[in-house]
């Protein structure tokens, strides 16, 4: 099993998650806020998991799914904002994302709760960690189908 895998779906999924519910704003990503505290090694460098959580956060940089200013040392992007396409992703409608029921929720809720943005913070508040990777694979897919978006 590869738990590093694991450990960027989540890393990824709440960096994004933070700038979604700051958008538009720009504001300083800390890995600390993330990952919590990690205690730096002897010799005071940050330790492998909060190295891997700041990779992922350039990674997604790289990628294009967000943009920052700087680096604040190893430990946050300074002045980070999620770019047109980080936000587009999150902010997409999932097909068969809400369960069908007879007392459906009014459709301004229905919109809101289908979004990548709500599953991903739905599958982290529970720790589920198939289903953050599951979506946050879906986050990645470079093919976003429009006919099936609800937003």
């Amino acid at each position: 099993m590869d738990l590093q895998i694991d450990e960027f779906y989540k890393d990824a999924a709440a960096g994004m998650l933070l700038l979604y519910q700051a958008f538009p704003r720009k504001i300083a990503l800390y890995v600390e806020d993330l990952i919590g505290r990690e205690e730096p090694d002897e010799f005071g460098l940050p330790s492998k998991r909060h190295q891997s959580c700041l990779g992922a956060l350039l990674w997604l940089a790289e990628e294009g799914y967000l943009r920052y200013d700087s680096t604040i040392g190893y430990d946050a992007l300074d002045q980070a904002v999620l770019s047109e396409k980080g936000f587009l992703r999150l902010s997409r409608g999932l097909p068969h994302a809400l369960p069908a029921g007879d007392n459906p929720p009014p459709p301004a809720v229905r919109r809101v709760q289908a979004t990548l943005a709500w599953q991903l913070r739905e599958a982290l508040s529970l720790h589920n960690s198939e289903k953050v990777a599951r979506l946050t694979r879906l986050l990645f897919e470079s093919a976003l189908n429009p006919a099936r978006d609800t937003v």
